[in-house]
């Protein structure tokens, strides 16, 4: 499938995909990219069924094209011993900031899709899907194509290409090692299997039928033209929009973008318990920050963003998350319809 056949798939002027960004964007994100002529996404992990009901009723009276994401790991059963060395590790940075690690609130803070979650979908038949950490079970894929739904998924390796091209996939996302927030992988937790976009890319293309899509690193036409050149069908584009005047992204994390610390970036599971790329902060440095100690994910998340929430009312960001890509360099403060067109032209 060629660019220009994946664009009429997806009813967008460009093959051009913006990236879902849990916790940075909301529906205006997605809105602005779709109206300039890309695929905007509404990243639904975190959003509760009334918040999900309200956005899929922004994007669905648009009229625009748009892709929902959500996220399809397996719920982690409960382990009050692994959440305890958790807290144990974390002990020192609860006695600093003088809280309580039995105050900790529970909640696993990102939901996998679910019965439920289609059931509410379904009432507004979202033209385009997207899942990350494989696919959901076949029950609820049948479900989402139901209604015509274009499905996509992100692969890190040719063989969860393969896997996915195989379980119902209409699409592949080809995400690199470069690429920002948590990684796609879902067949193996080795990080040494991972490769960077432009290794990936062409591995997966030459494997699989389906359209593929290029993602991690692109962050300028010349990326996009790259990605082009090396077989992708379309690309997928997240970091280069955590600036945009639509994202949700707070001031600190915007002027870290514009930084030097946007130059070193660490895959890191401190944060949720899954391995994602986000830039240095003072625990991934002393702990990690890739770590045994974490609770399954999403369980990790609650005590991290306890002392998060505590140290950011004493204006330090020593706990705080700031995903980002290895390539910050597009970032810039704009509308993401200017962001989007700019992109754009590595498909001229």
């Amino acid at each position: 499938m060629t660019g220009q056949t994946l664009s009429s798939r997806l009813a967008t002027r460009w093959p051009l995909l913006q990236a879902p960004m849990a916790g940075a964007q909301d529906s205006a994100m997605a809105l602005a990219v779709s109206g300039a002529g890309g695929l905007g996404a509404l990243p639904c992990a975190m959003l509760a069924p009334d918040a999900l009901r309200r956005e899929l009723q922004t994007l669905a009276a648009s009229g625009l094209p748009y892709n929902v994401n959500w996220f399809c790991h397996p719920p982690p059963a409960p382990d009050a011993a692994r959440e305890a060395a958790w807290r144990a590790a974390l002990k020192p940075y609860f006695d600093e900031l003088g809280l309580d690690p039995e105050a900790v609130p529970g909640g696993p803070g990102r939901a996998p899709f679910s019965r439920e979650a289609a059931e509410l979908m379904a009432e507004f038949r979202p033209p385009v899907v997207s899942f990350h950490f494989g696919l959901p079970a076949p029950e609820l894929l049948t479900r989402v194509k139901s209604w015509g739904a274009f499905v996509l998924s992100s692969a890190t390796t040719v063989r969860e290409a393969l896997w996915l091209q195989e379980h119902g996939a209409d699409a592949i996302i080809a995400q690199g090692l470069e690429a920002g927030g948590h990684r796609g992988h879902f067949l193996s937790d080795d990080l040494s299997e991972q490769m960077g976009t432009f290794t990936l890319l062409p591995q997966v293309v030459a494997a699989v039928r389906v359209p593929v899509i290029a993602a991690g690193g692109i962050a300028s036409a010349a990326g996009v033209r790259a990605a082009q050149a090396l077989g992708a069908a379309g690309v997928q584009v997240g970091t280069a929009y955590l600036c945009a005047d639509e994202a949700l992204t707070t001031p600190a994390h915007r002027a870290a973008l514009h930084s030097e610390a946007a130059r070193h970036t660490v895959i890191t599971n401190l944060v949720t318990g899954r391995p994602a790329r986000g830039m240095v902060n003072r625990v991934m440095r002393e702990l990690g920050p890739i770590s045994p100690a974490p609770s399954a994910f999403p369980l990790a998340t609650a005590a991290m963003a306890y002392l998060r929430a505590a140290a950011e009312k004493q204006g330090r960001h020593d706990f705080t998350h700031w995903w980002s890509g290895q390539n910050a360099s597009g970032c810039r403060a704009a509308p993401a319809a200017d962001i989007t067109r700019a992109l754009a032209q590595g498909f001229a």
